[in-house]
């Protein structure tokens, strides 16, 4: 399946979206003055929540369970794979990512001279839960609809306003500890009020299927060594298999199996990586018993066995 953010453009009047092209140049010039010299990767700030990053090359591929984030793209290009869905985005555009999910993510414009650069924001469910509580506008949520656990949309001026001023603050370290909280506080708000609401309400609403197959992925990632049973599974949550699977692939674009499968991958690679483990214990301790199973799923996953792609990452 294919999305292409850019299309949403189309609803904005012209004015609207050279002022929001406008804040986010300003905000790129900011991001790349705090990163200049820092070289290529995420950068964490004075604002424990938030981090930039920055690339100077495409393309480049970054694989991992990315935890519930709000990131906006200032500069360059990039593609985000989620199981077959693919999404493109642009900048001016933002992506939210609800619940823990196995993306691969593609900078696919970045130079020396005009890098990549991204505004990231990790997202506390308690702090969105708190805002939806206390506006009974806001508490309207269905907790019965299934949403997709990612989107891509198009920023708008008062988004963009507050996460200036957050970069800002930077600037004037003495003055973070009183006003980042007031500014995360209201970016949430903005993203309650904003056309993909509906979709972060469902990160905070008690009892929401979103909420339910959160609980989930999280057993997933504490025990995606061990075999899986969906029975179990949609017990822990009180659901029906039938119904455990398929709001399982609503939010998450994957079967539970799926899901697993990824979890066992990104880990093999990153014990291969890091800790110089050989494919046969890292297949061994991510719960492949097959070592020929592994390097199938691990090329199908990655687009090279298991030796050739950490050789490849070795050398970038």
């Amino acid at each position: 399946m294919f999305y292409n953010a850019y299309e949403s453009m189309i609803k904005f009047s012209l004015e609207s979206i050279m002022a929001i092209l406008i804040q986010c140049q300003e905000l790129a010039i900011l991001v790349n003055h705090l990163t200049d010299g820092k070289g290529d990767g995420f950068h964490k700030t004075a604002i424990p929540e938030l981090e930039f990053q920055r690339v100077t090359s495409s393309p480049s591929l970054l694989c991992g369970v990315a935890e519930p984030i709000f990131a906006i793209l200032l500069q360059g290009k990039k593609e985000a794979l989620l199981g077959e869905e693919t999404y493109h985005y642009g900048a001016g555009q933002y992506l939210v990512v609800s619940v823990d999910l196995p993306i691969s993510a593609f900078v696919v414009e970045a130079t020396p001279e005009k890098p990549y650069l991204g505004f990231k924001l990790n997202l506390d469910p308690l702090q969105l839960c708190d805002i939806i509580t206390s506006q009974t506008s806001l508490n309207t949520s269905k907790k019965d609809k299934s949403v997709r656990g990612l989107f891509v949309s198009t920023g708008d001026a008062p988004l963009l306003d507050c996460s200036l001023r957050l970069t800002k603050l930077l600037d004037t370290p003495q003055d973070i500890p009183m006003l980042a909280p007031m500014i995360i506080r209201e970016i949430y708000y903005r993203l309650l009020m904003g056309v993909q609401g509906e979709s972060v309400r469902h990160i905070a609403t008690s009892g929401s299927n979103m909420q339910r197959i959160a609980e989930v992925i999280q057993l997933l990632k504490t025990d995606f060594a061990q075999p899986m049973r969906v029975e179990n599974l949609a017990d822990q949550v009180s659901m029906s298999p039938s119904s455990f699977h398929y709001h399982f692939k609503e939010v998450t674009s994957m079967s539970p199996l799926q899901y697993q499968k990824q979890l066992r991958l990104l880990e093999a690679r990153r014990l291969m990586l890091g800790e110089n483990s050989d494919a046969a214990n890292a297949a061994y301790q991510v719960g492949y018993e097959s070592p020929s199973q592994f390097s199938r799923e691990y090329s199908r996953m990655f687009g090279a066995p298991p030796i050739k792609d950490i050789e490849r990452l070795r050398n970038v």
